[in-house]
C-alpha cells in the first residue's frame, strides 16, 4: 500500500511531502495565504488520477503490443450540469498513434477502471487517529 507523510513548518500552508525517496510540495495559492510552493492539494488529488490513467493505458497498450505512441490526459474538477451542488471530475483523453476502433474502445474502457478511478468513484473512507507531540515519538 502507499504512504505519504506530510510535514508543515513556518511557512503558512507549504507543505512538504515525503514517499519513499520522493519529496515534493503542496501549497496554497497566494490568493489563500500560501505562498504556491507547489501544487495545492485538490491540484495533487486531480494529478494522482492523470498519473494513474496515462500509466495504466500506456501499460497496457504496450503489453498488447498495440501502436499506442503517447497519450495525454486532461482532468479538472466542474459542477454537475444537472445539480450545480455536486462537484465532479471531468477527465478528457487523446490518443496519439494509429490505433483501430477497438483497441481505442478498450482503452476507453479500461479508463474506467483504472486503481485511482476505482479508488475515488465510490469514495472512500478517510479513518483518523489523533497523536500528541509525547505519542508522536513512540510511533
Amino acid at each position: 500500500m502507499s504512504h505519504v507523510n506530510a510535514s508543515i513548518g513556518s511557512l503558512p500552508y507549504a507543505v512538504t511531502l515525503s514517499t519513499g525517496v520522493h519529496r515534493l510540495t503542496a501549497d496554497e495559492p497566494v490568493a489563500m495565504g500560501g505562498s504556491e510552493q507547489g501544487p495545492t492539494p485538490h491540484q495533487l488529488l486531480l494529478s494522482s488520477l492523470a498519473a494513474c490513467t496515462s500509466i495504466t493505458l500506456k501499460m497496457y497498450a504496450t503489453h498488447q503490443h498495440w501502436p499506442l505512441d503517447g497519450l495525454d490526459v486532461t482532468v479538472a474538477f466542474a459542477r454537475d450540469e444537472d445539480d450545480e451542488n455536486i462537484v465532479v471530475i471531468d477527465r478528457t483523453i487523446a490518443l496519439h498513434g494509429d490505433l483501430d476502433d477497438a483497441q481505442t474502445a478498450a482503452l476507453l474502457d479500461l479508463a474506467e477502471r483504472t486503481p485511482v478511478t476505482l479508488t475515488i468513484k465510490p469514495g472512500m473512507p478517510v479513518r483518523t487517529e489523533l497523536h500528541r507531540d509525547a505519542e508522536l515519538e513512540e510511533v
